[in-house]
């Protein structure tokens, strides 16, 4: 029984019968006029998976052998697989307890699983349905069509050199200072991988090749990579020699992981790309808002009208893009800001209140722990304010109207399609 059902039967129990009724009366209307969860949407990143590198090109950064993961690059582990599902689980029951699905298997149908096509994103979609619906069967959908799917990697071909000037814009004419500004993580690093191997740069790049980006990033580059296949380790429950060689501890790790997340910052979250890469997803994600706030079908909406859920799994990337256009941040605990750890996802939930609809936004992940050890439990959650729409109330709710308005605003027509 939920809290609601709790505080009803407790006044049943300890009122007089004509006080009781009178109470009661007054409680049902009290309920009404509450918020309610009307639709809720989770786009989360896949779980804990395997390098995508090739062991080869990873060992030329690195003194020693990385680990043999034992499963083809960029796949979905075991370990992984079962964390999703806890972590499916844990919806399931939050959503019960919001009243927004019953018990048994009948609103399972009124949940629609997508994924991305890639094998880690569709099993990891698969785990958490088993975890949420246990026992109902839900089934996964995504594309079969050739090529990447643009509802994941953007509609239309952004400029290339707005691509490079709006990244520059941010972090100015001197590559050096770029280096010096993360020497300390760079560093460890590199003491981790045994070797001197990210290629510092000692002077700026020639403005003949002011648009080649990855020179520009210089050792941020492949430290991205890098620092994220150790968090990875971590994730997997690896230690002694396979946990960064014996030579990190969890501090080391949490000041390397900062290398991945100031490339995402530069590279997915700086708004000009994170516009033309997320707008086709966000606009599908309203379409199906709408739908949800109608109860009509809407065109380019993902599930049907009656939906009550929509549960995405894609990747980091399509997080960090969402997030630098509607300019969300967040602090989980054990992680960098704004990082997005296997399995974490961006939440977005239609709640009613009479005729009123409003709109919260949260960032959920399980804590590092949680993610080694597949261990039970309510997720880390991080309240998201949006700007320009949300209000200082618990949650930071967003006025639908106001919501559907501001994203629109952040939407650019010509990276979206039906």
């Amino acid at each position: 029984m939920n809290a609601r059902g709790e505080q009803g039967l407790a006044l049943r129990r300890a009122l007089s019968p004509p006080l009781a009724l009178f109470t009661l009366l007054a409680f049902a209307v009290s309920l009404s006029a509450a918020d309610q969860l009307r639709y809720v949407i989770i786009f989360t990143r896949h779980g804990v998976r395997s390098p995508t590198w090739t062991s080869e090109r990873l060992n030329q950064y690195s003194a020693q052998p990385w680990p043999d993961w034992h499963i083809p690059a960029g796949s979905l582990t075991p370990h992984g697989r079962a964390a999703m599902k806890l972590f499916g689980a844990w919806y399931g029951e939050y959503l019960r307890g919001e009243q927004l699905l019953g018990d048994g298997c009948a609103d399972a149908k009124l949940v629609h699983f997508e994924a991305d096509k890639d094998p880690r994103t569709v099993e990891s979609a698969r785990a958490l349905a088993e975890g949420m619906l246990p026992d109902c069967k839900p089934q996964v959908q995504w594309s079969h069509a050739d090529g990447q799917d643009p509802l994941y990697y953007g509609a239309g071909q952004p400029d290339s050199n707005v691509v490079a000037a709006a990244v520059l814009g941010r972090i100015g004419p001197n590559q050096q200072a770029l280096e010096e500004a993360y020497e300390t993580q760079l560093d460890t690093l590199e003491r981790v991988l045994g070797k001197k191997s990210l290629g510092r740069a000692g002077a700026n790049v020639d403005p003949a090749s002011q648009y080649d980006l990855m020179k520009r990033l210089g050792p941020l580059t492949p430290a991205a990579t890098l620092s994220e296949n150790l968090a990875l380790e971590y994730a997997e429950g690896m230690s002694g020699d396979q946990l960064g060689w014996g030579r990190m501890n969890v501090t080391d790790l949490r000041q390397i992981l900062t290398l991945h997340t100031v490339y995402a910052d530069l590279m997915r979250r700086t708004p000009y790309i994170a516009r033309a890469r997320a707008s086709n997803l966000m606009q599908h994600l309203l379409w199906s808002m709408e739908q949800a706030v109608s109860g009509s079908s809407v065109q380019g909406a993902l599930g049907a009208p009656k939906d009550k859920a929509l549960v995405i799994c894609g990747h980091d990337t399509n997080i960090e893009n969402m997030s630098g256009m509607l300019g969300l941040g967040w602090i989980i605990a054990g992680y960098p800001p704004n990082d997005t750890p296997p399995g974490g996802a961006l939440v977005l939930e239609l709640w009613r209140n009479g005729a009123a609809n409003s709109v919260r936004v949260h960032y959920m992940a399980q804590t590092p722990d949680q993610l080694r050890g597949a261990i039970t439990g309510p997720p880390e959650r991080a309240d998201l304010f949006i700007p320009g729409c949300s209000t200082a109330a618990q949650g930071y709710p967003c006025d639908w109207d106001k919501f559907r308005q501001t994203v629109e605003a952040a939407i650019d027509p010509a990276f979206t399609s039906r």
